[in-house]
């Protein structure tokens, strides 16, 4: 198949996009996960394995952990599962390399073609409110790749978080495949097959349980690391003001690097953690809720005065409503306009509580 990809060499497999047009039988070929080739009307389609290696553990626990997450991709375009013939499944999913090893594991013991959209290296969901995982997307793969050469029949299965960004109708319009929707969750893929590609109410609905919503605190963590050093540094160097002028002094400094770790992990673990049983819609007054309880903890056991004490709690109650926000976009539970709405007022109110605090907390040095 001389237009499978759009991309040529070693670098196909990173997803690295190269023009001009190359052939992606050779470039995947350099890939660990790529074993063989599958001869079809149109050509050569790279054939993939479905059993994931210790490369691939560590690359998803990397990704999990913002470790070159940005950059964990593979060239879109045609890969072959199991010695596919005409009449296989076709799959589409996105570049993102874990959603591309999810959904291959996935296809274990089957025939199959899997379709990759460049999605910019990012998941299907995501990348379905970006409009990357979209209408023409997935009308110039199936283009480029040449699909229709290989495959004698015309039904293409996407998953159901792309929904967003695709118009069913407009792809069948221009190219005459008929789109179904799969399953919620990759792994439930061969049900769905088995069941005469219906899927039932459980497919269809989308959880987001403890293990889903702790799942995006290591990239939270990795990310909000080293502004919170920096923010317990000049803690630090301002805490030497006082009456009697600038002094440094380490007294304050274990009061701080707690105060500041604890606001970090309450806004970062204990939101998501206890997201449903939160008060409120909105996610930065659940952020603000989980920060006004750490607030008060520290002011109880830390032996602040009225004014700092304060100050510490107003504080942990802006970093944490900040830092809830940030979990808008990793949640079933909003949308983009809702997002929007939220980020309107709520930012006013964080920098109007953070400005309290940090008022209050200079005032304390000086009284």
């Amino acid at each position: 198949m001389a237009n499978i990809f759009r991309s040529q060499g070693a670098d196909a497999c990173c997803g690295k996009q190269v023009d001009p047009p190359g052939a992606a039988a050779s470039a995947a070929g350099h890939c660990h996960w790529v074993a063989g080739h599958v001869e079809t009307p149109a050509g050569l389609v790279p054939g993939v394995t479905t059993r994931w290696t210790w490369r691939e553990h560590l690359g998803a626990m990397k990704a999990r952990w913002n470790i070159g997450r940005m950059h964990y991709a593979v060239a879109p375009g045609l890969y072959a599962v199991g010695q596919p013939d005409q009449d296989a499944i076709l799959v589409a999913t996105a570049n993102y390399k874990l959603s591309f090893d999810l959904l291959r594991r996935a296809l274990h013991g089957l025939k199959a073609w899997i379709l990759v959209l460049d999605t910019k290296g990012i998941n299907v969901w995501c990348a379905a409110g970006k409009g990357t995982f979209g209408t023409e997307e997935l009308i110039h793969r199936l283009s480029v790749t040449n699909v229709a050469r290989a495959l004698g029949q015309s039904t293409l299965i996407l998953p159901q978080l792309g929904a967003p960004g695709v118009a069913a109708h407009e792809v069948t319009r221009r190219t005459g495949f008929r789109v179904v929707y799969g399953p919620v969750r990759a792994s439930e893929l061969p049900a769905f097959l088995r069941a005469g590609r219906r899927a039932t109410p459980a497919m269809r609905r989308v959880t987001f349980t403890l293990r889903d919503r702790l799942a995006v605190v290591p990239v939270e963590l990795v990310q909000r690391c080293a502004p919170a050093l920096l923010i317990m540094l000049l803690f630090i160097l301002a805490a030497g003001w006082s009456r009697h002028g600038y002094h440094v002094t380490t007294a304050p400094w274990r009061g701080i690097a707690v105060a500041v770790w604890s606001g970090l992990l309450a806004g970062v673990v204990m939101t998501p953690a206890l997201l449903p049983w939160l008060p409120g819609r909105a996610f930065a007054v659940k952020g603000g809720t989980t920060g006004l309880l750490t607030g008060l903890a520290l002011w109880w056991c830390g032996g602040y005065g009225r004014v700092e004490g304060l100050a510490v709690a107003l504080l942990c109650v802006a970093a944490c409503s900040y830092l809830g926000l940030m979990f808008t976009g990793c949640t079933p539970y909003t949308s983009a306009s809702g997002v929007r709405r939220e980020i309107a007022w709520a930012i006013p109110l964080q920098i109007a509580t953070s400005g309290a605090g940090l008022l209050l907390w200079g005032l304390a040095r000086f009284i």
